[in-house]
Parts: C-alpha cells; sequence; structure tokens
C-alpha cells in the first residue's frame, strides 16, 4: 500500500478533446520537444553570427524527415505488431518512434540543407547538437500518457503506476514499475547540460560535438534497454535498441579520437608551415 501512495499516477487520459478536435499528449510532447530544441539551437545559433531565421528554416525539413525515419525505424524492428494491420503504420500519436530511426534520417537531411545553404557545418554542430537531447527528454514524456516504456516491477518512490491492460503478462499483477522514460529523459537532461558546458569550456575540437553526443546518448539508453521488459524483437538474444545502441557508443568514441587527432595534425601542420625558412649564409 505505501507503494501505491509514493509512486507516480497513471495519467487518467491520453488525450484532451476540443470540440471536434481531438490532440494527443504524446504528439504535443513531441511538439514541445522539438520547440524547445529549436529554441536552444537559435540561440546558441545566433551566437555565433547566424541568422534568425535559419533555424526555422532547417527544422522545416529536417523535423519532417527526423518523424518519418523514427516511424520507419520502429515498424521496421517491430513489423510482427503490424501484421495484419499495415493499415495503422501511419498512426504515430499511438506511439512507436524510434529514436535512432529519427535521429539518422533528421540529423541527415539537416546536415544535406546546411551544406546547401553554404553554412559552417561544425558551427551549426555546436550551436544545435545540445537541444536535441532536451528535445528527447521532453518527447519523452509521451511514454507516460500512453503508458509505454517502463521496467521491471519496483515499489521505489518514483516508481510510475501501470494500469492492468499496459502491463506485461508475467507482471500482470504488480501495479507500480521502473519508469524507463523518465531515466531516459533525465539522462538526455544531464547530456545536453555536459554538452553545454564543455562547449563553454573550448574542451571540444571542432566536429566533436557530434560524436560526443552520439556516445553519451548511446551509453545511456544501452542501459536503459537492458532494464526494460516491453516486448521488442531481439538478435542473438538481446534488444535490437541495445545493439544500436552498443555501436553508437563504440563508433561515436572512435569518431570523437579520430576528429581530435585531425584537429592536432592539422595544428602541428600550421605550426610547421610557419616557421621561418633558413637561409643560407
Amino acid at each position: 500500500m505505501l507503494g501505491l501512495l509514493a509512486s507516480i499516477p497513471s495519467p487518467p487520459t491520453d488525450r484532451i478533446e476540443i470540440g471536434p478536435l481531438t490532440f494527443r499528449f504524446y504528439g504535443l510532447m513531441i511538439a514541445l520537444g522539438v520547440l524547445a530544441g529549436v529554441e536552444i539551437a537559435r540561440r546558441r545559433w545566433e551566437e555565433r553570427g547566424g541568422g534568425p531565421d535559419d533555424m526555422i528554416d532547417l527544422v522545416k525539413w529536417a523535423v519532417p524527415a527526423g518523424l518519418i525515419g523514427a516511424r520507419l525505424y520502429h515498424v521496421a524492428t517491430d513489423w510482427r505488431r503490424f501484421e495484419g494491420r499495415w493499415g495503422d503504420v501511419p498512426k504515430v500519436w499511438q506511439g512507436g518512434l524510434g529514436i535512432p530511426g529519427g535521429l539518422l534520417l533528421g540529423v541527415g537531411v539537416g546536415y544535406f540543407y546546411a551544406k546547401h545553404r553554404g553554412w559552417n557545418i561544425k558551427t551549426l554542430l555546436d550551436a544545435a547538437i545540445p537541444g536535441i537531447p532536451v528535445a528527447q527528454a521532453i518527447g519523452r514524456l509521451g511514454n507516460w500518457f500512453n503508458q509505454e516504456i517502463f521496467g521491471e516491477p519496483s515499489s521505489l518512490p518514483w516508481a510510475v503506476e501501470i494500469d492492468q491492460q499496459y502491463r506485461p503478462v508475467e507482471f500482470i499483477d504488480e501495479p507500480t514499475f521502473h519508469p524507463m522514460f523518465l531515466y531516459e529523459g533525465l539522462w538526455n537532461l544531464a547530456l545536453a547540460g555536459t554538452l553545454i558546458w564543455i562547449s563553454k569550456k573550448g574542451l571540444l575540437k571542432a566536429g566533436q560535438i557530434l560524436p560526443l553526443w552520439i556516445m553519451g546518448y548511446g551509453l545511456g539508453r544501452f542501459l536503459i534497454e537492458l532494464m526494460r521488459t516491453d516486448e521488442a524483437t531481439e538478435i542473438l538474444g538481446l534488444r535490437v535498441n541495445t545493439w544500436m545502441s552498443g555501436i553508437a557508443v563504440v563508433g561515436g568514441l572512435i569518431w570523437f579520437l579520430v576528429l581530435g587527432r585531425a584537429s592536432q595534425d592539422e595544428s602541428s601542420q600550421k605550426t610547421v608551415s610557419q616557421e621561418p625558412e633558413l637561409q643560407p649564409d
């Protein structure tokens, strides 16, 4: 009983209705996350000499691409859930957005748009990347309204109550669970703060913020995936997202080190080229 009194209650509804219009909180949280991420990127971009409307122009392309990529990734990795009901694939408001796919396509489209506009890519990355984990953290609150992304049963004060129809069969009589969506959201907020702090301290080489974010997000997601209990496609006994997160950590680390080494080589070459040539007597 104490566990129930000291827990996060399940939401009374997953939508709000205004006249004939229905708004799903899942989609609203994603939209709020995007707005927050864009505002952070816009301010940081302006501090670096960018135009005030540049980020707005960029997200018009990157955000729709990210949503498409996220949905396609989810369908591709959990395709069995859609067998016999392929008409539900476009219904993103019901949940089911694979963040790795969204990041891959969204960031990719944003990159090519920035190249087309002739922007400095490394400066753009430094400005925009910290806003992404903030957007992810806010968007994760949508999972609370859908009663999804939770772990094993828990009696901790911050455990989340899950209605019986959303519980795994093996835990059908357990009322509260680890709120994995909350853990991931807090991890992303901490990651965003770390990226901003490191950036202000000038501790990163040009472009290193992207692989550092990939590595940091991958590490958090890897740990969280190991704790999730909801059904998912597995490869060799591990969830697909666990494998993808591990690849992100390793790939991000290698990329981070390569960029750091390349910057050191460039600095060495500049130093050598600036040394005066010795003239013969």
